[in-house]
């Protein structure tokens, strides 16, 4: 199992020098990948919850190809509805051709109806357009010259080149937790991105109720890829009042033992608790969490945790 890095890229302490922060403490420690946040416009629906200044991710995903070396780098989530298809696929299939092949494209419907209004996408139809998308999405990636016909967006003959170094295409993670985020990630994903679980639920209901649904449309089951809370308190917190992620370090080794145990092929770590701005304002206690999980309950150098 795999560890990533929910980047930070928005609020009060989010400047060129601490984004160089985050990248030099996810390589010095040895993480596999760092995933950034997407919003186009910052209305006041996504400031309460994600507040300016906000690096925009399309643009920042090819500054950190330019800035990794061997890590994975990718969206958690990037708002499909927001841009076109086209542009889209465009510009990821740069970034995975500048990074040489370490782009994930991880995906969401979009929850925040303001921002929609602004960018005069329909909120209603924000769950069937991200299908969609998806799916012209793809037939991009697969061809020299892709041509799509569908309700929200059509095309002939876009000359794609250049197309993604990986084959047949990125991996795309469907974030979400809902039941039509499962089959969207069952039907037209490479993984499954559910956001901040607790693990029993994730135990015992939603890798289970995945499971079924993949039965059910006779399709395989893809990749868990959870996006989990790092938050390490000095005592242990009480299991039915926490997330995964959250608790003393006991309690996070033994999450993370879980998770890999069901089969997660990657876990994202995420140390901001949404509507705590005064939490952004500085980075350095989100390094020294992400800095104990690698030291001091995995006690591991770079190349041991990879």
């Amino acid at each position: 199992m795999k560890l990533g890095v929910n980047l930070i890229n928005f609020g009060p302490g989010a400047t060129p020098d601490s984004l160089t922060g985050w990248v030099e403490m996810t390589q010095r420690l040895g993480y596999h990948g760092l995933f950034t946040s997407d919003h186009v416009t910052i209305t006041n629906d996504v400031s309460e919850r994600y507040p300016a200044p906000f690096y925009e991710p399309m643009s920042l995903l090819g500054w950190l190809a330019a800035s990794t070396t061997d890590m994975m780098i990718g969206t958690t989530v990037s708002v499909l509805p927001y841009r076109s298809p086209l542009e889209t696929a465009r510009a990821f299939a740069n970034v995975d051709q500048l990074s040489g092949g370490r782009c994930v494209l991880g995906v969401g419907s979009g929850w925040a109806a303001e921002e929609f209004k602004i960018l005069g996408v329909p909120f209603e139809h924000r769950g069937a357009m991200t299908t969609e998308y998806l799916r012209a999405i793809k037939s991009l990636w697969s061809a020299d010259v892709a041509s799509f016909h569908g309700e929200f967006v059509s095309f002939d003959d876009v000359h794609t080149t250049p197309r993604p170094v990986q084959t047949p295409h990125p991996p795309i993670w469907v974030g979400g937790n809902s039941a039509p985020s499962m089959r969207r990630a069952i039907q037209h994903g490479t993984a499954w991105h559910p956001i901040r679980p607790t693990t029993p639920d994730f135990v015992a209901s939603m890798v289970p109720e995945f499971a079924r649904l993949a039965e059910k449309l006779e399709r395989p089951l893809p990749d868990l890829c959870p996006r989990i809370r790092l938050r390490i308190t000095d005592t242990p917190r009480p299991d039915d009042e926490r997330l995964a992620g959250e608790g003393s370090l006991d309690q996070i080794r033994s999450d993370l033992g879980t998770f890999q145990d069901m089969g997660c092929t990657w876990l994202v770590l995420d140390t901001y608790h949404d509507y705590l701005v005064d939490e952004l304002r500085t980075n350095e206690p989100a390094w020294e969490m992400f800095e104990a999980l690698a030291n001091d309950v995995f006690d591991l150098g770079r190349e041991q945790l990879r």
